[in-house]
């Protein structure tokens, strides 16, 4: 039996097939100005291929660059209200003619040579093409037809022979347009609320870690003076040791492995092997540093695993509270970085880590207090976290669900 050509999920009022359609019959396309470094920087609001990747939509405020042609070019490669921008190349097949939508309905813009315009020829909702290309279908139609070996392309001749699966239907266009909108923009004030939570915490770290701020003991009274330590004297540290490569498995053989950064996600450990030959062990609350590039970066071991030479485990002594120094660690994570970028800084020592020197509470309570109050912070964070990517899933679903 022929499928026929409905969406799964779909408003109640609307009805019939969808039709399917090359993006020629919609769009005319064109490649966009390819300019001279002295013309950049000023004039013109100038599309290129961040701003189609970084946004859900394009408008002239957040394009980032500029550039100095005349009118009669401007005229000639202009982009207006509904227009969608496709990148023309990439380095893989996966990313190459990402689309997006130009919203600006008060100014207009140019766009650059990697980069394809298309103008529509007739009737669309643009934010509705807009989520319509984004979907794995239409992704996979556009990615399957580009061409290269080294870089992947997309042209003109290709943009025109996709395939889509549309609705004629104006008002059913603009209602999954506006349907959908209203679901990125949840999404947008979730990661907004995240980055103004991130950015407060950051605030209270500095205060807390340069005594700025202090608490009190539970007397009202004042802890005792902190005191400048080693990080070696008050944690245990130990640095990684890689197996045989012969003993890595994927058939959970062994012990969990924790090579490097690639084995960290959202300050957790997410091993992608096992070793049937562990050597160095960490066990679960530990926290895990990586000491090759990109140096610094701090999680919580979530498993008793082998840690390999790109990172080292670190426990407290009887002079510290462990959550307290994974905080500071935290805290001190940037300027690891900074001493990586520009130089050929690409490794820490166990010398290096131990010799650390900084600031800690005398008192145990007071490290506590701290490492409390910081950890209710990334408690939020961390709820604040799994709604968005619960938000994103969701409209990953629906994307799935009300095409065809």
């Amino acid at each position: 039996m022929e499928n026929k050509l409905i969406p799964e999920l779909r408003f109640s009022e609307f009805e019939g097939e969808w039709n399917e359609k090359e993006l020629g019959e919609y769009f005319e396309f064109k490649n966009g100005i390819n300019a001279s470094k002295e013309e950049y920087g000023s004039g013109y609001k100038f599309i290129n291929v961040l701003d189609i990747i970084n946004n859900d939509y394009i408008t002239n405020e957040i394009i980032i660059g500029k550039v100095n042609v005349s009118e009669e070019i401007f005229q000639k490669n202009i982009v207006q209200y509904g227009n969608i921008l496709f990148q023309r190349s990439s380095e893989t097949r996966e990313e190459v003619g990402q689309s997006n939508v130009y919203l600006d309905k008060e100014k207009n813009a140019t766009f650059g040579g990697f980069v394809i315009r298309g103008s529509g020829i007739i009737d669309y909702n643009p934010s509705f093409i807009n989520f319509l290309l984004k979907t794995s279908k239409a992704r996979k139609e556009i990615t399957t037809k580009s061409g290269g070996s080294t870089r992947y392309n997309v042209g003109q001749e290709t943009l025109k022979k996709v395939k889509i699966k549309i609705t004629h239907l104006l008002p059913e266009q603009t209602k999954i347009a506006t349907f959908l909108t209203a679901v990125d923009k949840r999404i947008k004030l979730l990661q907004e609320k995240k980055a103004e939570l991130e950015q407060y915490k950051k605030g209270v770290m500095q205060k807390l870690f340069s005594q700025t701020l202090r608490f009190k003991d539970e007397d009202g009274k004042d802890f005792p003076d902190w005191e400048e330590k080693m990080l070696g004297e008050v944690t245990d540290i130990k640095m990684g040791q890689s197996p045989s490569s012969s003993s890595y498995n994927s058939e959970g053989k062994g012990k969990y492995l924790i090579q490097g950064n690639a084995d960290i996600s959202n300050r957790k450990t997410k091993p992608r092997n096992w070793t049937n030959e562990p050597t160095k062990l960490c066990e679960i609350g530990d926290v895990i540093m990586t000491v090759r590039a990109p140096v610094g970066a701090i999680a919580k071991s979530k498993h008793n695993a082998c840690i390999g030479r790109g990172v080292c485990s670190i426990k407290n002594n009887s002079s510290s509270n462990l959550d307290f120094i994974y905080q500071f660690l935290l805290s001190y994570e940037e300027r690891w970085g900074a001493l990586e970028q520009g130089s050929t800084f690409t490794a820490v020592s166990v010398k290096d880590i131990h010799s650390l020197k900084f600031v800690i509470p005398n008192s145990l309570k007071e490290q506590q207090k701290i490492a409390n109050f910081l950890s209710s912070i990334d408690t939020s964070l961390e709820k604040m976290t799994n709604q968005i990517d619960a938000s994103l899933a969701f409209k990953k679903g629906l994307l799935q669900k009300m095409f065809v």
